[in-house]
């Protein structure tokens, strides 16, 4: 058991994929280090990590609660410098609020592992946002990236060296959940089911796939059931949406769910409309549960994970009618479709459970 510290910043816990992988990772990793500790505002999912992983938030709850991510990022480093202070010899692996995590660790000579999560495609258009970025994060002595397209975005806009681990998935796990008993009368046989699970926020960018369905409601006499799973800001407007062209009967949102596979189990087709990602873990779980995906070609993730269409479908990012056109293809040509789903099923390889941890524990080893 290695004696060293580990902390795990991760201020902004929100119950989404980089949740999911920190789950994985922080549990693995608590085999092997004497001490784990998170640093969050968030104390609701602590029964998701082994109990042997210390979690430190703040007292007062307001913390927790505010929407301010500014906010919760900076009492999150107050508590985390306080560790440090009196550990010096300790690594912090940052999930969230990387660069001001990258620049205090600096400042007190502490290692630092950075995890980048979503593609940085955004900050490439502002030169003052790029210099900042690349200054501070080539202070970082390790950055991982979790797909090759992020890994040659970092080389492309900021020439920097990164580490690439996919995500670890846990298939038997997601099968195993997958089977728990569903009373869900929603879906009906007669009807196609997709299904998209995911926060109601622009980056998802799930108005869209409502327009599309709108088309397909107005275009064609197909038989169709949408349920979305999630929550967030753009929940109203979705509501609104559906509510203003009748479509309360055929499209359904519901409350995250702790365990959502049940729901992917007996869902047809599963819809990611994102603007940016960055490696999108509900993909590999529908490619487990052998679905069709509809993805955007979104930057980064989704064209690596369906390699580059051969494994699901793609659309063009922020087009109602390609994905529309996208939906039609999958009703009206289902063998075509199972060759895809057995071909984005098979390259799941590439996210080997065991595999994909040893890396993190190598480099927090070294």
């Amino acid at each position: 058991m290695n004696k060293k510290n580990i902390f795990i910043f991760a201020p902004l816990i929100r119950g989404g994929g980089v949740e999911k992988n920190l789950f994985i990772i922080a549990n693995y990793l608590s085999n092997y280090f004497n001490k784990i500790s998170i640093i969050s505002t968030s104390k609701e999912f602590k029964p998701k990590f082994n109990k042997n992983i210390k979690f430190i938030t703040p007292k007062n709850n307001f913390w927790n609660k505010t929407k301010n991510r500014r906010l919760k990022i900076l009492v999150c480093l107050y508590l985390l410098a306080k560790q440090l202070m009196l550990q010096r010899d300790s690594k912090v692996l940052s999930f969230q609020g990387n660069l001001y995590c990258c620049l205090m660790c600096k400042i007190l000579n502490i290692k630092i592992i950075l995890r980048s999560n979503a593609s940085i495609t955004s900050l490439s258009k502002g030169f003052l946002k790029r210099i900042l970025y690349k200054a501070i994060s080539n202070m970082a002595d390790k950055i991982i990236v979790n797909s090759l397209e992020f890994q040659r975005e970092y080389k492309k806009y900021f020439n920097l060296k990164t580490k690439f681990i996919y995500n670890p998935l846990n298939k038997k796990e997601i099968l195993k959940n997958s089977k728990k008993k569903l009373n869900f009368p929603f879906y009906k046989k007669e009807t196609i089911n997709f299904i998209n699970i995911g926060r109601f926020v622009d980056q998802k960018n799930q108005l869209l796939i409502l327009k599309s369905f709108k088309l397909l409601k107005d275009k064609t006499n197909h038989k169709f059931k949408l349920l979305m799973i999630g929550s967030g800001e753009n929940k109203n407007i979705l509501l609104n949406f559906i509510k203003e062209n009748n479509m309360n009967s055929s499209i359904k949102l519901i409350n995250f769910k702790k365990n959502p596979f049940p729901y992917l189990r007996k869902s047809h087709a599963f819809i990611l409309s994102s603007i940016f990602e960055g490696l999108p873990n509900v993909l590999l779980e529908a490619l487990t549960l052998k679905k069709l995906i509809i993805s955007s070609d979104c930057p980064t993730g989704p064209k690596e994970i369906l390699d580059h269409g051969r494994g699901g479908l793609i659309f063009k990012m922020n087009n109602k009618f390609d994905l529309y056109k996208k939906i039609v293809f999958f009703i009206k040509n289902p063998n075509k479709c199972k060759k895809l789903i057995n071909h984005g099923h098979g390259r799941l390889k590439r996210f080997d459970y065991n595999k994909n941890l040893e890396q993190y524990l190598k480099i927090l080893n070294s």
